[in-house]
């Protein structure tokens, strides 16, 4: 390959494509583990693992294994037939998270759609709210998907404009502060529905007494806790689920991403009964939810996140991650490194993390941009620690640029 057969695939992307990303000037064409080829046979680290999809490393054989094996055999019955793989994958999810019932969708911002319904009919059919006048609190900075429900609830500007009228039955209020979130809360609400972090706006990750407070308010007013997990959950922050380091137990919880190891796109909703079951035969439904191939990756993928201890091994190179970059990096444009398990970010203190993105991928290492100012470090847990410390030899002097 050469640069000019790079230069092609791009122009031909950007030709027919519609122009909705900004992705960097690389052509991917391969992966294995934490690393990533483009057309090029040039290796970079990735340290954005899919935004989380990721989190089992590249084409894992365990779950190629399972994804190849059942497509052979079959791969989507509809839900009007059961199929002999999605209970399996249905048990394992609710025994994992601890929740009666699962639900399982595709993409992740179907599964929150999915979860803002389910908490709307608890509402009316539970907590008696008036029909129509059902109201669910989030938080500003949030990033749950793309459908035009969830852009309506969006604080970023870029998220929402040209799309509206915004669905009414949504309150936002500061991220992190429980006293306001409380405020918000009423005889209407049926739902908070809040990232434990905020992975796209930053790693903002909330004081530890947060979500525990956020808890007990919904408790004294029977309202709904819904943790959107689709990029925290499944071993990303050192723990299979990001609530269990504040202890802050979900009625809801919303997993997708790395429920699949980047291989097929799985979603899920996990709840007790007495939420998931006001859905009834026609309410709510997905000709791919729950289809065989999804539910033998899926369960492959979780196979691997446990059999390989993965949460723990994101805590661990979490805190080599996070200390290495606070005292190696010497730039006074540095704001902050923060970062929970192998969810890490920089920030800085003016516009230049596109900049530092484009030269991190000629060094041979691909992060992302967030908000101008804020570079994300997430890659595949299955990550060694010489491969870490390799990755930062590269990271650091770059930073230190900015």
């Amino acid at each position: 390959m050469s640069p000019d057969r790079t230069a092609a695939l791009i122009q031909q992307a950007e030709r027919y494509g519609a122009h909705n990303y900004h992705p960097l000037p690389v052509v991917l064409s391969r992966g294995e583990g934490c690393f990533v080829w483009d057309v090029e046979g040039r290796r970079y680290f990735d340290m954005l693992s899919a935004y989380s999809a990721v989190n089992q490393g590249h084409c894992h054989p365990r779950i190629v294994g399972a994804l190849t094996e059942q497509a052979a055999r079959l791969a989507l019955t509809s839900r009007a037939f059961h199929n002999d793989r999605m209970g399996g994958m249905l048990q394992k999810i609710a025994e994992l998270t601890g929740f009666e019932k699962v639900l399982p969708m595709n993409t992740g911002a179907e599964a929150v759609e999915t979860a803002i319904k389910a908490m709307r009919k608890w509402g009316y059919e539970v907590k008696g709210i008036p029909q129509d006048q059902a109201e669910i609190v989030v938080a500003e900075g949030n990033f749950h998907g793309r459908t035009t429900t969830i852009v309506g609830f969006s604080s970023d500007p870029g998220t929402y404009q040209g799309f509206g009228p915004k669905t009414p039955g949504f309150r936002s209020v500061p991220y992190g502060d429980a006293a306001a979130l409380r405020e918000a809360l009423g005889p209407h609400t049926c739902g908070v529905l809040l990232e434990p972090i905020q992975g796209e706006a930053g790693v903002k990750i909330p004081p530890d007494d947060y979500l525990p407070a956020v808890r007990a308010a919904c408790e004294e007013q029977k309202v709904l806790l819904c943790l959107d997990e689709i990029q925290t959950g499944l071993g990303r922050t050192g723990k299979l689920f990001a609530w269990e380091h504040v202890g802050a137990r979900p009625d809801l919880i919303i997993l997708g991403k790395a429920l699949s190891g980047g291989l097929y796109p799985v979603s899920c909703v996990a709840a007790n009964d007495e939420v998931l079951g006001v859905f009834t035969p026609g309410t709510h439904g997905s000709t791919y939810g729950g289809n065989p191939l999804a539910a033998a990756v899926a369960c492959a993928a979780l196979d691997v996140l446990i059999d390989e201890d993965l949460s723990a091994r994101a805590a661990a190179l979490g805190e080599v991650f996070v200390s290495e970059l606070r005292r190696r990096l010497d730039t006074p444009q540095l704001l902050e490194v923060r970062g929970r398990g192998l969810m890490v970010a920089a920030e800085f203190r003016r516009p230049c993390a596109h900049e530092l993105a484009l030269e991190l991928m000629k060094v041979g290492v691909l992060a992302k941009d967030t908000h101008d100012t804020t570079l994300r470090f997430a890659p595949p847990l299955v990550i060694r620690e010489e491969q870490l410390r390799e990755a930062l030899d590269l990271i650091v002097p770059v930073l230190d640029r900015a």
